[in-house]
């Protein structure tokens, strides 16, 4: 039992949304259709695949994704059918994917603060998540000018002189 808020969050180029934040007890399973209806809103079509833990694999998402072209990572429900053969390097590939997601957790936890909530107000935890959020998408615009930066005097040397031959 875990206490505090339960944050769905999407990773989308390395962009991190936060796309629900709530301090009540819930089965999160139930919010992977109201997660994908925003992202059908902001893009003008449903992702092509949806990278989630194995709680969201159950029927009602399993249709819905169906219905609307959505790739639920994971295995089937049930025992595997005979002769069925799942292509593993796409499943390894969605599990190595799928990571970055907790790996973005990890790091709000370790470096943005997200860890160190400690707000009374639901409202002012909420704020404090949304701003460690934040915090994240900065962190990569900081590493984006720093390569830059260290791109930048191999650019600006001058490489060879060229002598024109007439």
């Amino acid at each position: 039992m875990e206490f505090g808020a339960k944050l769905d969050i999407s990773v989308v180029d390395g962009w991190t949304r936060l796309e629900c934040c709530s301090f009540d007890a819930y089965n999160e399973a139930g919010n992977l259709q109201e997660m994908a209806e925003p992202v059908r809103e902001r893009e003008g079509h449903y992702p092509s695949r949806i990278l989630a833990d194995k709680i969201y694999r159950n029927r009602e998402n399993l249709n819905y994704c169906k219905a609307h072209g959505i790739r639920l990572s994971g295995p089937a429900l049930g025992r595997p059918r005979k002769g069925e053969t799942r292509d593993k390097a796409q499943d390894y590939r969605d599990e190595c994917e799928r990571v970055e997601v907790e790996r973005r957790f990890s790091l709000a936890k370790r470096k943005c603060g997200m860890g160190l909530v400690t707000a009374k107000l639901r409202e002012t935890a909420a704020h404090v998540i949304a701003m460690s959020v934040l915090v994240l998408n900065l962190r990569k615009i900081q590493c984006a000018i720093l390569q830059l930066l260290a791109f930048l005097p191999a650019l600006l040397s001058p490489k060879q002189k060229w002598a024109i031959v007439q």
